[in-house]
């Protein structure tokens, strides 16, 4: 699946104000579903003092339902530096980095669909108590490719309805980090 081929990862992340009228612009074009309303399992890891945190990394494994798909993803330092795995045993991976000393940070769930548009992907994610999402991205080993990627990829944004307002420039991790913080201080 050369969708998500490459150690740069061009991304755009937009909070959706209406899941049903996006999904809507969404197919009126040409689109192939990859899948849709997986649930997606995340686990997030991390050395004692967030060492990885501190350096703009992270370490996360995750299992897709019903796709069966387990990936280990490596982020960081760069925004832009994003790579993908996949592997066969999700248990046996958690063992192993918390064997290395990583401890488990952060479990994330949400409900993902995916669509590619030619090179691109969009993906529809719901995160509970957090919200509805759209990313568009791609995937390239190309870091010269990276502007340009970046330029198409806010055309098709504008396209699909998106504006910059709507720019979510948090990762998931951090929303739900937020969420947490907040459910704890409201007790």
């Amino acid at each position: 699946m050369t969708h998500f081929v490459g150690k740069y990862e061009v991304e755009f992340k937009y909070r959706l104000q209406s899941k049903a009228d996006f999904l809507n612009r969404l197919k009126q074009l040409p689109i192939e579903i990859r899948l849709e309303d997986n649930a997606e399992y995340d686990c997030y890891f991390d050395l004692a003092d967030h060492e990885l945190k501190q350096q703009g990394k992270s370490v996360c494994i995750r299992e897709m339902q019903p796709s069966g798909i387990k990936l280990w993803i490596v982020k960081g330092p760069e925004a832009d530096r994003c790579e993908a795995v996949d592997i066969n045993d999700a248990e046996r991976a958690k063992s192993m980095l918390q064997n290395m000393g990583y401890q488990l940070v952060l479990e994330l769930r949400k409900t993902r669909s995916i669509y590619f548009i030619g090179e691109f992907h969009v993906t529809v994610d719901n995160l509970a108590g957090i919200g509805d999402f759209a990313e568009l991205a791609i995937m390239t080993d190309d870091e010269s490719a990276v502007a340009r990627y970046k330029e198409e990829l806010l055309e098709l944004a504008a396209e699909l309805g998106l504006t910059p307002e709507m720019q979510e420039h948090q990762s998931y991790r951090q929303l739900q980090q937020a969420l947490q913080t907040n459910g704890q201080s409201a007790r």
